[in-house]
């Protein structure tokens, strides 16, 4: 056992190489700023930020959604599932020792052995107790890449798990505000077709009396049912969304609660950081670094299959056919050992799995680049929306006010004999349709700044983790 010893010693004294590249975080090319210029505002990025928008609802839609969600459910139980694959991997870095206890009795036939006499005891019995230790010295790293692999396969599960969060939190709120400006746009079309029946009604009485034209009274129950139609789709629409919204939450489909009217809602601030942060505080981004961290790894356990490896194996342990002298000196058994096995033809299996490391690991670095890159795009591209968007909509408030006066005067014309009912069929149908377009950009403006906070993360994703059903796991604390 004390050659045993020393060889322990020996092994952990060598396990100091490793193979393989260390891991060096890769050169990237950041833009120094944004295509937008921000305006100077609180640290926004790091808070519960859809309470700007205050509507208690919706601040109580996101809660649930982060407790009951059954993606995020999901993607706990993930996490879970590689906490163990790594303690698996782990493991192997440590002596595996394991015990046994036999107890066993045989009887020997008199018939094949003759030369028993009558009389003797031909029954035996077996007591044996047995402690066995075995350990590959980790002389090349190859266990030591291997957990360095796992460690980071599961910070990448977890980031994954945060990826998911902030998609659920954006996506909510997204919702939400969807199901509000369809909600006016259903009230824009019900109180367009009450308007348009009641001036189907009176066109309808100036036929009788002989002041109107047939055609103007077809023409109006054509601008009438025409709005009636729309209505139908909006509500299609709006229970469509609040079924979407319902498995969000984690609920069977059913109806949502409203708090506020699109025009109550609180447009939120736009945050304001640098883009050289954005690899800190996107968690999709931090996702794909960990996973080319863990393909850069299992380099190195490739390249540790090209060298020996070293076995080391003792085995300490009683025998006895008398339990009683199960542990007395003479029973006592023990063996070492160690074991050397060097590849030397594999027929081509070695190289093969070095070049699948390799090439694994530069499509995990094409992919953490092209995740940076795009990263950059969805950020610049809802900075953008929101500027074009606020623009899009003081033009359409503009026409708006244009077209309600446009179909004011147009009334005033034809109920004057000055003009055709077409000019009013004409009014009425463009201030419809801008008014649609008004509320549809309304929402969009809400998309793009709720997409701006999505594409930018940052610490508001750690407070909504904090909400969910699962609190942080082990992975968080390894981060």
């Amino acid at each position: 056992m004390r050659a045993l010893l020393i060889g322990l010693a020996v092994g952990v004294a060598l396990t100091g190489c490793m193979m393989g590249p260390n891991y060096k975080r890769p050169e990237v090319e950041t833009p120094n700023t944004y295509r937008v210029e921000l305006p100077p505002v609180n640290d926004l990025i790091n808070t519960t930020w859809w309470q700007q928008f205050n509507d208690p609802v919706l601040n109580e839609l996101i809660k649930t959604a982060l407790a009951e969600n059954k993606d995020v459910r999901i993607a706990a139980a993930r996490i879970e599932e590689f906490l163990g694959r790594y303690g698996v991997t782990r493991s192997q870095l440590f002596p595996q020792v394991a015990t046994q206890f036999n107890a066993g009795s045989q009887r020997i036939s008199n018939a094949t052995q003759p030369g028993l006499r009558a009389g003797q005891n031909n029954t035996f019995d077996t007591y044996a107790l047995d402690l066995g230790v075995a350990w590959e010295i980790d002389l090349w790293g190859k266990f030591r890449r291997a957990t360095e692999a796992a460690r980071a396969d599961l910070l990448a599960t977890d980031e994954a798990r945060q990826t998911v969060i902030l998609s659920l939190t954006t996506g909510v709120a997204t919702s939400y505000v969807t199901l509000i400006d369809l909600d006016r746009q259903l009230l824009i079309a019900r109180s367009t077709a009450d308007a348009r029946g009641e001036n189907y009604r009176i066109i309808k009485l100036r036929f009788e009396g002989g002041v109107a034209s047939e055609v103007d009274v077809n023409q109006a129950l054509s601008d009438y049912e025409f709005t009636l139609s729309t209505i139908p789709q909006f509500e299609k629409q709006i229970a469509q969304q609040e079924n979407a919204l319902s498995v969000l939450l984690g609920r069977n489909p059913g109806p949502i609660m409203r708090a506020s009217t699109l025009d109550q809602l609180v447009l939120p601030q736009v945050p304001a950081d640098l883009p050289s942060s954005l690899l800190e505080r996107r968690p999709d981004l931090r996702s794909s670094e960990q996973q080319l961290i863990a393909a850069n790894a299992r380099i190195g356990v490739a390249k540790a299959q090209f060298f020996p490896t070293i076995s080391l194996t003792a085995f300490l342990g009683t025998a006895s056919s008398a339990l009683g002298n199960l542990f007395s000196g003479a029973a006592r058994t023990w063996s070492y050992g160690a074991a050397v096995t060097q590849p030397i033809f594999t027929g081509g299996s070695l190289t093969g799995q070095l070049l699948v490391a390799e090439s694994q690991q530069k499509q995990a670095l094409l992919g953490y680049q092209r995740s940076i890159i795009t990263a950059f795009q969805e950020v610049n591209d809802s900075l953008i929306d929101q500027v074009k968007t606020r623009e899009q909509l003081a033009a359409q408030a503009r026409q708006v006010a244009s077209l309600r006066d446009y179909a004011r005067l147009a009334r005033l014309r034809y109920e004057n004999g000055f003009t055709s009912y077409l000019e009013v069929t004409d009014a009425d149908t463009k201030l419809f349709n801008a008014d649609l377009q008004y509320t549809q950009s309304q929402g969009q403006l809400f998309f793009a700044l709720i997409n701006v906070y999505k594409s930018m993360g940052g610490g508001w994703v750690v407070e909504a983790e904090k909400l969910t059903a699962d609190s942080p796991s082990a992975a968080a604390e390894m981060r």
